[in-house]
């Protein structure tokens, strides 16, 4: 079975036949782990490798005796001269037409695609995905750059005509570029958030430097190569490597725009940065979620269960969109938490290179930390139903494996119930009236996702007129809160979870990386 042939991972497409992707990543990882772990990472200036700060080892989540590899942190001169790279890069970048720019993006498409395997196998090493998971990351970052240029193609590179005052009077609106944009990409989608902020902003014209999360130096190896091949002049697309400080760098430097994904004290402090600032400049954030589901009465169980399950314990619980809390009518709680932990009780967790396993580790120690401080207050103050230590014993002393943690009447206000963890940890409360059950989901100050599991067209109904998220889902085994791809599902967030009120994946976002112009031109005397 060649490659081509394949099928192509998805996020939801939970039960197509995986064993030839499985026996190509059997193939894979070994010769991976061979020749490209323990690497120096180069930052990216200019079109070239950069090599500034000293060499930090990264090791990998999955086991802390294999060294990922080793880059230092750009400092201020570092990101002075990605940025005065892009710079100079940008006026030519923006004048040589929208026609230009989709034809290079989709060169980085394939090549992207050409390495797909080993941008995935990366993602096992760097983050600790299954292999189910990073697969899947990397085909939707194929498809989001392909995506956002058929947008950019169906739109005329955002430029049309408006209404005459005068017959002998052009008048057009169009979109231009602000200039350099800053994007700034976390650990948990290195691939898919990288590459989505910055074809967003390259798109529209702008010129990007991009830092990636601290332990991504591997994946941001191979996305410098690949947007290399597809033929970006030197300076358009630039990497710089390192932690907070030099995402600060980034940020208060003479750029024309920020586009950032992480937690809401970051992207708030981000916004407030700005705002002191002399000039605004768009930041395009997406700042996490606390996101509900609701079973109601009439609620197929077994699907709710699996896509509850799916939702909240996929990849370690370590995303966004992770399902944090449902809501249970008292009339299925029982019937509905026998068929949860009975998913728990018989999840596979262990080492991603693994086919068998569903759940890796979490990242790094302030992750095990939280989730340690999780199972104090759920034994203080609910019901712990599931979780427990952390595993131990083999490949689980040299990573931090844990347990899905399920906790049960907790108070409303309980900070497991409000904030977001980025944890495998579920919380259940049990209902009587949808719409207080509703309003308590509400009652947090995120809006990213929602789902509902419910066959009375009543109940449906009421939860798409009154819940605050920006994607909402019904009725999905393969993920509750989980699982939007470009161009079928737009990814919104409301409230703290987003900055700008329009997402990725969908038809508005690539406005939002550009700023409008009129023309009026008086044509009689042009020759």
């Amino acid at each position: 079975m060649t490659s081509a042939s394949l099928p192509r991972v998805t996020y939801t497409n939970i039960r197509e036949d995986f064993s030839g992707v499985h026996r190509r990543l059997d193939a894979g990882i070994a010769a991976f782990e061979r020749e490209h772990l323990g690497e120096r990472w180069p930052h990216w200036i200019d079109g070239h490798p950069h090599h500034a700060g000293a060499d930090r080892p990264i090791d990998s989540p999955i086991d802390r005796r294999i060294l990922l590899g080793a880059g230092g942190d750009a400092d201020a001169a570092a990101v002075g001269a990605a940025i005065a790279a892009a710079r100079r890069a940008q006026a030519d970048w923006a004048v040589g037409g929208w026609q230009r720019r989709v034809a290079m993006l989709r060169a980085v498409a394939d090549a992207i695609e050409a390495s797909k395997w080993e941008l995935g196998i990366a993602m096992i090493f760097e983050v600790g995905k299954s292999r189910i998971e990073a697969m899947g990351e990397v085909e939707e970052a194929i498809d989001m750059i392909r995506f956002y240029c058929d947008e950019m193609q169906a739109s005329d590179g955002f430029t049309r005509p408006m209404r005459r005052a005068f017959a002998h009077e052009a008048t057009t609106g169009t979109l231009r570029p602000y200039g350099v944009f800053g994007i700034i990409a976390p650990f948990n989608y290195p691939v898919a958030l990288s590459i989505g902020m910055s074809t967003g902003a390259l798109l529209g014209g702008n010129t990007v430097v991009l830092k990636p999360s601290p332990g991504a130096g591997l994946t941001a190896t191979w996305l410098a190569r690949a947007f290399t091949a597809g033929g970006l002049p030197p300076g358009v697309f630039n990497i710089v490597l390192g932690g907070n400080e030099t995402g600060r760098l980034l940020a208060a430097a003479d750029i024309d725009g920020i586009a950032f994904t992480g937690s809401l004290d970051t992207g708030m402090a981000l916004l407030r940065g700005v705002a002191a600032g002399s000039r605004m400049r768009p930041v395009i954030a997406e700042m996490g979620g606390k996101n509900p589901c609701y079973v109601t009465a009439s609620a197929d169980l077994d699907a709710a269960a699996e896509g509850v399950f799916r939702s909240a314990y996929g990849m370690q619980g370590q995303k966004c969109s992770a399902l944090s809390r449902v809501f249970v009518h008292h009339d299925v709680a029982d019937p509905f938490i026998e068929r949860l932990l009975a998913r728990i009780d018989a999840v596979a967790i262990g080492d991603p290179r693994d086919v068998r396993h569903f759940m890796g580790p979490l990242i790094n120690e302030a992750a095990l930390s939280r989730y340690l401080k999780g199972l104090v207050d759920a034994r203080e103050r609910g019901r712990l139903l599931a979780g427990d230590t952390p595993l131990r014993g083999g490949t689980f002393d040299h990573g931090h494996y844990v347990k899905p943690m399920l906790v049960a009447d907790l108070p409303a206000d309980h900070r497991l119930n409000r904030a977001e963890q980025f944890l495998p940890l579920l919380t259940l409360t049990r209902y009587g009236d949808l719409d207080d059950a509703i309003r308590d989901g509400n009652a947090v100050e995120f809006g990213l996702t929602a789902g509902i599991y419910a066959r009375r067209e009543a109940e449906l109904q009421r939860f798409l007129d009154t819940a605050q998220a920006g994607v909402l889902y019904a009725n999905r085994a393969s993920g509750a809160t989980t699982g939007a791809w470009p161009g079928i599902q737009s990814f919104c967030g409301w409230k703290g979870s987003g900055a700008g009120g329009k997402g990725g994946l969908g038809h508005y976002y690539l406005p939002q990386f550009m700023r409008e112009q009129s023309w009026t031109i008086i044509s009689d005397d042009v020759v």
